[in-house]
């Protein structure tokens, strides 16, 4: 295997990533995260090295993707908190850690 057939196996399993967290699909995301990070393994075992054009864009593109991904679960978890503080009557303005008196 090679570092541009690992590459576009991280971005294979980035777009499955993706697609499980637009429809919520849980064991689809287990499934494209393992794929994901077993192919980031293969890319690191391959070794660093002059890379050209094509693996940098690759490279641009799988850093892209994972950053769609990691805005799709800060959304979740901003959706999750506002529902949690619905539920229990709290619509704070966020986290606020409390504050303890000490004797």
């Amino acid at each position: 295997m090679t570092r541009r057939d690992a590459l576009i196996r991280v971005i294979e399993a980035l777009h499955r990533e993706i697609a499980a967290l637009k429809s919520n699909d849980v064991a689809a995301l287990e499934r494209a995260t393992t794929e994901k990070l077993s192919a980031i393994e293969e890319v690191a075992a391959l070794g660093t090295g002059p890379a050209g054009t094509e693996l940098r864009e690759l490279a641009d593109e799988a850093n892209r993707l994972n950053e769609t991904c990691r805005i799709y679960v800060n959304l979740m978890a901003a959706n999750v908190r506002r529902k949690l503080q619905t539920l229990t009557g709290d619509s704070g303005a966020g986290y606020r850690p409390m504050m303890r008196a000490y004797a």
